[in-house]
């Protein structure tokens, strides 16, 4: 466990770094908030890009997952880490070999995802609504605006796909970039 003065000390190294390299901050920040502007722009081919990106990862990460298997192929459980890397492997060729299903596929899944956050938010705000105080109306809306894109992106299907991921991806990096940018420029003015 971290003591109060570790945690300080850790925190004025970060403030330091962070104000040794704002530019690098500022910079990832614009590209980030560029690259959401353009996700926002051209929904379909930044879903696109996702589910293509995603292949990569499954197919990097399964093809990693077989080489570690192979050399530790004696341990406990090989055969499960087998399967499990094979599945990674099978995952990322399918991705890559049909990108637009990927994209359909990967649609109904954040559709469903959203439902199930939603439901599980407002569940949450009920049960915790006296100890959190006024404050848990906040989880219940955010409950709510989680069933309302799971309704919109589920009822929009097939459509939906091509905007659902990108728009998300997009408002994500958007958000990120603001964020970086807004940190760089306060460690640059010494605000950190």
């Amino acid at each position: 466990m971290t003591s109060p003065e570790e945690f300080a000390r850790l925190q004025s190294e970060m403030n330091q770094t962070v104000k040794a390299h704002w530019k690098a901050f500022l910079f990832e920040g614009i590209l980030l908030a560029v690259l959401g502007i353009a996700a926002l722009i051209v929904p379909p081919l930044a879903s696109l890009a996702t589910a293509i990106f995603l292949g990569w990862m499954f197919l990097i990460g399964g093809i990693g997952g077989l080489i570690a298997t192979y050399w530790a192929r004696s341990t406990p459980g090989f055969w499960w880490s087998l399967i499990s890397a094979a599945l990674a492997v099978l995952t990322g060729l399918l991705l890559l070999a049909r990108p637009m299903q990927a994209v359909l596929t990967l649609t109904i899944v954040l559709g469903a995802y959203f439902l199930a956050e939603g439901v599980a938010t407002i569940m949450y705000a009920l049960e915790h609504r006296r100890e959190l105080s006024g404050r848990w109306s906040w989880l219940l809306i955010s409950g709510l605006v989680d069933i309302a894109i799971s309704f919109m992106v589920i009822t929009g299907l097939p459509s939906s796909a091509e905007w659902a991921i990108g728009v998300l991806v997009g408002i994500n990096l958007l958000f990120g970039g603001a964020t970086l940018i807004g940190m760089a420029l306060a460690a640059r003015n010494g605000n950190t």
